[in-house]
């Protein structure tokens, strides 16, 4: 994984905390300097958490086994080997964001952080029920052998994401919203790094079968066994990372309150950028079957392995968008709301071959915002 990814999950987390500590720092500066000369905080500081969605993070292993053994119970009932490879449904992360507006000045500089991540791991297995009896001279001894169908699969999923964003934006005042509406529109930078690694282990016997011979005018019966066995495992890591340009249009109307007694805002944003950067693929994956009868084995699929990798220079397109509300009160602010970003063909999802995927985030998310400097 160290190869798709310059940082660790651990080293995000570190750099929201440096990110934060340095707005706090920069905050009690600017409240010294400034004073309270001004009408309106010089300086805002926002922390959160989001909880999102993550999809398009690629395909998952199908082994030629499942399809040749429809029927079989232990294959199909309960978790599947193809239910138990899917990533979680939520990723879970922080957030922060620094504004600076000069005082006497429309234009607002600012920075911000959003960090996730998300992993999960399972173990399924499923077992007959039938037992069958040992024999001795054709007499069976009570003791059941551990004989049956089963299958077991192991599956892990792990993702991490980080997206940075360095903006200078101009409020607008547009007032389409009505008169208290504020309404910033932004450019900058966006720089955005997604990785995921993902394996599997599954083995199984789908569809064991028994048969008996009498010898000695039925005197012994002896049991004959026939079963199929299968092993396959896989690997796959993906990333992209990538800079580029970005804008975005943020407003917020006050619909109920005042500024003195505390109001409710109605927030809202959109936001695009064009991420220069690179994809990166590595996946394989091995599957071997036998076949057992008459007391020996027979090769069904030699252990041919399969995969791809992918390393190229890519374009993303990125699109999203936000809606929430805000209780703000003097220089204090809590929001609530959901949001939405988009990274059009950002990962290469394929198993044998390259497929393009969009990767998508979305889902809600809590904010703390602190105004200081007035």
């Amino acid at each position: 994984m160290s190869n798709t990814m310059n940082t660790s999950p651990t080293a995000r987390w570190q750099l929201l905390s440096t990110v934060s500590a340095l707005a706090l720092l920069a905050s009690a500066y600017t409240a010294e300097a400034a004073g309270s000369d001004g009408d309106r905080p010089l300086l805002w500081i926002e922390l959160g958490g989001q909880m999102e969605n993550v999809s398009g993070q690629g395909e998952i292993f199908a082994p030629s086994f499942l399809a040749a053994n429809p029927d079989s119970s232990v294959l199909w009932k309960g978790v599947t080997p193809l239910q138990a490879q899917q990533p979680p449904k939520f990723s879970f992360g922080g957030e922060a964001r620094i504004s600076f507006q000069p005082e006497g000045s429309d234009w607002i500089f600012s920075a911000s952080a959003r960090l996730g991540r998300s992993s999960n791991f399972r173990h399924v297995h499923h077992q007959g029920d039938a037992t069958h009896p040992k024999y001795f001279n054709g007499v069976p001894t009570g003791v059941g052998e551990t004989v049956t169908n089963f299958a077991d699969t192991q599956a892990e999923h792990r993702e991490n994401h980080a997206v940075l964003d360095f903006l200078v934006g101009k409020d607008v005042g547009l007032g389409m919203f009505g008169r208290e509406t504020s309404s910033t529109l932004s450019f900058g930078v966006r720089f955005a790094q997604f990785a995921s690694k993902a394996t599997f282990d599954a083995r199984a016997r789908p569809d064991l079968d028994i048969s008996y011979k009498y010898a000695f005018g039925g005197a012994i019966k002896i049991p004959k066994f026939y079963f199929h066995t299968y092993h396959a495992t896989g690997q796959a890591s993906r990333s992209f990372r990538g800079m580029g340009p970005s804008i975005s249009w943020n407003g917020s109307t006050p619909f109920a309150g005042d500024a003195q007694s505390g109001e409710i805002v109605f927030d809202w944003g959109i936001n695009a950028s064009l991420l220069f950067g690179r994809q990166k693929t590595h996946a394989r994956h091995q599957e071997t079957g036998r076949y057992y009868a008459h007391n020996h084995y027979t090769t069904v699929y030699p252990p041919s392995p399969g995969g791809h990798t992918n390393m190229r220079n890519i374009t993303v397109p990125n699109v999203g968008g936000m809606a929430g509300v805000s209780f703000r009160r003097g220089d204090a602010k809590v929001s609530f709301g959901y949001r939405a970003d988009f990274f059009f063909g950002a990962v290469d999802g394929g198993i044998d071959t390259r497929n393009s995927e969009t990767l998508g985030f979305k889902g809600p998310f809590a904010s703390i915002s602190v105004g200081i400097g007035d």
